[in-house]
């Protein structure tokens, strides 16, 4: 069976950070209904369209595996169907900014009333504070979250990474959240409030640079390249560049081809265990039992040096041709790969880490998948729902309406294709 079978999911969520912790909920087994505006649906849904009156890419690779129900929540009858949805599910999940729910008639007294064994799970940008109420997207969680102060050169402006941790970052920490609620709901028989906010997400994921910080305190940061540059440290944890993140120096090297190829890179690590097939591999015996060399205190002044030199080896291979050598020698190494190679990649398709989903108004695509593998749950992806695409159906099968009532809600104006007179929050 699925391992979130059973388990019913009123789906609140919007854009990304939400969309990302229903998606591994559905593609765990769990019913993730998706209500949306009438007429409008997830903001995304338009976003960055790459064909026109198409679902875009950003919504498809957002909301696999969901059904989706249109939902005017002003609507007088709309908010009775919703109180029906609440009473039915098992987990709320929203991103609204703070207070929207509450505005709605939902917030979480409301929602205890109408289901005590509800699980409310939310994705804020900041936890109670002095920013509470404040919003947030991506760049700003890394931001506000640590990650951009430590990203970059020493010498240039703080930088946001390419991964997305402040928005799917925070929803998989949300994901965590909910199911550690079910299970805690099997003994207490209660729900309960879970939040994930976003920069508490980004934070975590920070959490050796804050290490570092603390580690500032009792001298410089000596695998850090600027110790054996000569350059004092200040007070806070500085931008690093490639530096590596754990006690084994590493920096991202040229390979074969640089000249042309932007992705012509492999970040190597000088792990000391392997210290001497790093220096028969490169061309430098000698370094072995070299004083200035052979103990990892001894080279840390010497980084920048060594990796020059090691680089003067791996721009003679391709990325790929280090990894051949280095890997049965225990060298850490790893090829930086661009989108169109983690695209193209058999392994990782034939491991369900990409996946390719076909969809009734665009056609083909490709997808990422669920990044966990379960045993005896395997996740199969499935597109994600035409707007409104499941309404008759979950109101029949998971509501109990009559054909007559269905007929009601509908002449009511509570679900449909056209937009509310008022837009919904």
């Amino acid at each position: 069976m699925k391992a979130l079978e059973g388990v019913k999911v009123l789906d609140f969520t919007h854009v990304q950070s939400g969309p990302t912790c229903t998606q591994l909920l559905a593609w765990f087994g769990a019913d993730v209904i998706k209500v949306e505006r009438p007429g409008v649906g997830d903001a995304t849904r338009a976003q960055l369209r790459d064909i026109e009156g198409v679902d875009s890419l950003y919504f498809t690779m957002l909301n696999h595996n969901k059904r989706s129900i249109t939902l005017d929540t002003k609507n007088k009858t709309g908010k009775e169907v919703l109180e029906k949805l609440v009473k039915s599910c098992d987990v709320l999940v929203e991103n609204f900014a703070p207070g929207a729910l509450d505005r709605m008639g939902f917030g979480w007294e409301r929602i205890q009333e109408l289901n005590p064994r509800m699980i409310m799970a939310s994705v804020k940008g900041f936890g109670p504070g002095r920013y509470e109420n404040c919003k947030v997207y991506e760049n700003v969680a890394q931001c506000a979250g640590g990650s951009a102060s430590t990203t970059g050169w020493r010498d240039g402006p703080p930088l946001v990474t390419g991964a997305q941790i402040g928005d799917s970052g925070t929803g998989l920490h949300l994901a965590l959240g909910i199911v550690t609620a079910l299970y805690h709901r099997e003994k207490s028989g209660r729900g309960q409030k879970v939040l994930a906010a976003m920069q508490d997400g980004v934070l975590n994921l920070c959490r050796v640079k804050l290490r570092d910080q603390q580690r500032l305190a009792h001298g410089p940061l000596k695998e850090y390249s600027q110790f054996g540059e000569g350059i004092e440290f200040g007070d806070a944890v500085p931008r690093a560049g490639n530096d590596s993140g754990g006690g084994q120096p590493g920096a991202i090297l040229k390979c074969k081809g640089w000249e042309t190829d932007p992705n012509a890179y492999t970040y190597f690590i000088t792990q000391a265990a392997v210290w001497p097939a790093i220096c028969d591999v490169i061309g430098k015996p000698e370094w072995k039992d070299d004083p200035d060399y052979a103990k990892p205190a001894a080279r840390l002044p010497k980084l920048g040096q060594i990796f020059e030199t090691i680089e003067e080896w791996t721009k003679t291979k391709t990325k790929f041709e280090v990894m051949d050598i280095c890997n049965p020698l225990n060298i850490p190494v790893g090829p930086i790969l661009s989108m169109k190679e983690l695209a193209e990649d058999e392994g990782l398709r034939k491991t369900g880490t990409v996946v390719e989903v076909d969809h009734p108004e665009r056609g083909k695509y490709l997808s990422v998948g669920c990044p966990v593998k379960l045993s005896d749950s395997p996740v199969e992806v499935t597109r994600s729902p035409l707007l409104g695409e499941h309404t008759d159906e979950i109101l029949r099968e998971v509501l109990g309406y009559s054909e007559e009532e269905l007929k009601s809600i509908v002449g009511s104006g509570a679900v449909g294709d056209q937009a509310p007179a008022v837009a919904a929050e």
